[in-house]
């Protein structure tokens, strides 16, 4: 005999903005801070893992981004807790756009490396989730940021380095 379990179910509709080459071509006319500002603005799209994710808020200033996301049951792994792979794109998010703020009109950035040092398990219950990355050291050709992770009592649950290198547009 067979057993069929029913487990409950929910859905989500994610909708983002597409980017089109009328915004990649003002995008690169702009400084990396002035291209997120027009993001949080609303002037120009967001990057589309933001709503994926469900990141509430991204406050860019130089040096220093910080964004938001409350903690959801459907970024959770099997065991119940948010997966590493969101609060990893958490804080590579945050650590990259951190140097993204620094970057000079023409230039353009990729990640090299993240390390993530998981320090306590995150829920639901953890509630809203915030990421701080800053800038350690700008070079001319990389860059290395940090990012910490805390939980809506302001308890840190992760941390991550990022290298990042720096090139011209065309390169």
């Amino acid at each position: 005999m067979t057993q069929t379990q029913q487990f409950r179910t929910e859905s989500r509709t994610v909708t983002w903005a597409s980017p089109g080459q009328a915004d990649l071509d003002r995008l690169l006319g702009l400084d990396g801070l002035q291209q997120l500002q027009a993001m949080r603005d609303g002037e120009l799209p967001r990057p589309p893992i933001m709503d994926t994710l469900g990141f509430t808020d991204m406050r860019p200033e130089p040096g220093r981004v910080v964004v938001e996301m409350p903690a959801a049951d459907f970024h959770y792994n099997p065991l119940g807790t948010v997966h590493g792979g969101v609060i990893s794109t958490l804080l590579d998010t945050a650590a990259a756009c951190a140097v993204h703020t620094t970057l000079a009109v023409g230039e353009l950035y990729t990640s090299v490396d993240l390390t993530v040092k998981f320090l306590r398990p995150v829920t639901v219950d953890s509630g809203l989730l915030t990421c701080e990355g800053t800038v350690i050291q700008r070079g001319r050709r990389t860059a290395l940021a940090q990012a910490q992770l805390t939980d809506e009592a302001g308890r840190l649950v992760a941390h991550a380095t990022s290298t990042c290198m720096i090139m011209r547009a065309g390169d």
